[in-house]
Formats: structure tokens, sequence, C-alpha cells
């Protein structure tokens, strides 16, 4: 290259496929859904126009409201569980010992399995009359600990919480692990030099220069709990009654159980939008866009 000539940046012909892919598979499957949102349909016959009759449906049904406070419910709750323990355990791990990287693999294994196989091995774990813990409060004559996790309306959603929290916390400590070992350990001979201890290193070292890593997970949890299904589904089935009916779930139940797409279809358009809105309101308030590497020198 001879010297004073420009380099070229890629060609944005480059991101043509990419963008094709996502119209294909994203966009015009949402044009689609927001569409089916102002008609009756039924998933067989042909759709016809509705106006605004399901929005209006869903500003008064009552059952779809309970449903958006579950998954707010859930989410916070999720959040309250999972973000401590990933984080504590991630920086755990994140040491060079070698039975610190043995405990990472075994921290991990949750995660590899799939969400069908955790929430049936859970379901039958928790089974009030054939279930582990249900056998083993008998035997142990503990007559006072609760055996029905699932049939009792106020415990069934924060055993699913629990479940969903043993399945993510091993991806979100994955996170914490590795922003860790980006943290330069000259910060913390420094800190050790002044007389700072493990408490003090944490929260005046680590804390701070896992921000980012704290905002991603965060993000990935909030919006993530928007999306929860497979697992309640398997498990709770939404029940008992409507105790872990989430919005997903009854989306689920409104389009294929009771064969109402057009107003599945406006509960799936509101999911969309809070959660795009949430990831945008989080980044803007957590000022992600603005922050700065942890590595020296950058």
């Amino acid at each position: 290259m001879r010297a004073g000539s420009k380099r070229k940046g890629a060609s944005p012909l480059l991101a043509l496929p990419a963008l094709g892919l996502f119209a294909i598979f994203a966009l015009v499957p949402m044009i689609v859904v927001v569409v089916l949102s102002f008609t009756y349909y039924n998933g067989i016959s042909s759709p016809t126009f509705a106006g605004f009759a399901n929005w209006s449906r869903f500003l008064h049904d009552s059952t779809t409201h309970h449903a958006i406070w579950l998954s707010l419910e859930i989410m916070v709750l999720s959040w309250l569980f999972q973000t401590p323990l990933a984080l504590l355990l991630g920086v755990f791990v994140s040491g060079r010992q070698r039975y610190r990287s043995v405990l990472a693999a075994a921290y991990f294994v949750p995660l590899l399995f799939s969400a069908a196989a955790i929430a049936i091995t859970w379901r039958n774990l928790l089974d009030p009359n054939f279930g582990l813990l249900a056998n083993l409060t008998h035997r142990l004559h503990m007559s006072w600990f609760p055996t029905s996790w699932l049939g009792n309306p106020g415990l069934a959603l924060y055993m699913m919480v629990f479940i969903i929290s043993w399945q993510f916390i091993p991806f979100h400590m994955l996170l914490y692990q590795a922003g860790a070992r980006q943290i330069p350990r000259s910060i913390y001979e420094a800190a050790e030099i002044d007389g700072a201890g493990r408490v003090r290193q944490f929260l005046h070292i680590t804390l701070p220069l896992l921000r980012n890593t704290i905002v991603t997970s965060s993000v990935l949890i909030l919006v993530g709990s928007l999306t929860y299904f497979d697992l309640v589904f398997i498990v709770t089935g939404g029940g008992p009654g409507f105790a872990t009916r989430i919005l997903p779930l009854d989306m689920y139940i409104n389009g294929f159980e009771r064969s109402d797409m057009g107003y599945a279809s406006a509960i799936s358009v509101v999911l969309v939008t809070a959660a795009l809105a949430l990831s945008l309101l989080l980044i803007r308030v957590t000022g992600f866009g603005r922050f700065r590497s942890t590595h020296e020198g950058a």
C-alpha cells in the first residue's frame, strides 16, 4: 500500500445476507403478527378483520393482567436470586487454582441439560406423593415441612423462580468469571500493599470493574424473564389455578388451546414491545454504550 493512500472500509454489501435473514425470519413474521392482532383468526379458517377488538380485550382481560403481574414478579425475583449468586460464584471460580476449575465445570453442568429434561426432573423430584423431597420428609418425620411445592398457589411461583435460576445461574456465572479474569492483577497487589482485605477489594475493585458485566447479565435476565415458557409449561402448566400463568403461557393458551390466534398475536406484540423497550431503557439508564474497557492501557 502506498504512503498516504486511504484504507477502504468493509463494503456495506457484506451485511446484505445477514439483513436478508433478519428480514425473513424476524421482521416479516413480526409484521404478520401485528396484522393478525387486528383480526379474528382460529388458525384454520381465513382471518377476518376485527378492528381493535383484541386490543380492547387486552385492556380489560383480568386474566391477562394477572399474567402481566406474574411476569413482572418473576422478572424481579429472578434478578434478585440469580445476580448475587452468579456474581459470587463467578468471582470465586475466576481464581487460577485447579480445584476452582473443577468446581466451575461442576457448576456449569445444569446449563448443558435441555429445558424439557430439567422441567421433567424437577417435576418428579417435587411430586408430593412419589418425589424425593416428599419421601425424605416422610422418613425424617418432618410433617411440618411443606411437600406440595407445586400444588400450593403461594409457593409454586417461588419454586419456578428457583428452577429457572438453577438452570441459568451457570451461564451468568460464566460471564462474571470471564469479566473477573480480565481485571488486572496489579490492582489487587496495590490494594494488598495498602492493607485492603478481601472484602474491601471485592467492594472497591471487583464490583466497580465488573459494572459492564453486571449490566449485560442484568439485561439478559430481565429481558429473558419475559420469554420463560417451556419450564413453566412442563412443570406446572400455569397452575395451580392461575398461580404460574405468566404472559408467554397466557399467549400460548389463548392461541393454541383456545384457537384465538388474533388475541394471542396481540399479546405477543406486547411482549416484543416490552422486551425492546426494557432493553433500551436499561442501556439508557446505565449508560452501557459509554462504558470503557477495564484492560490496562485501554
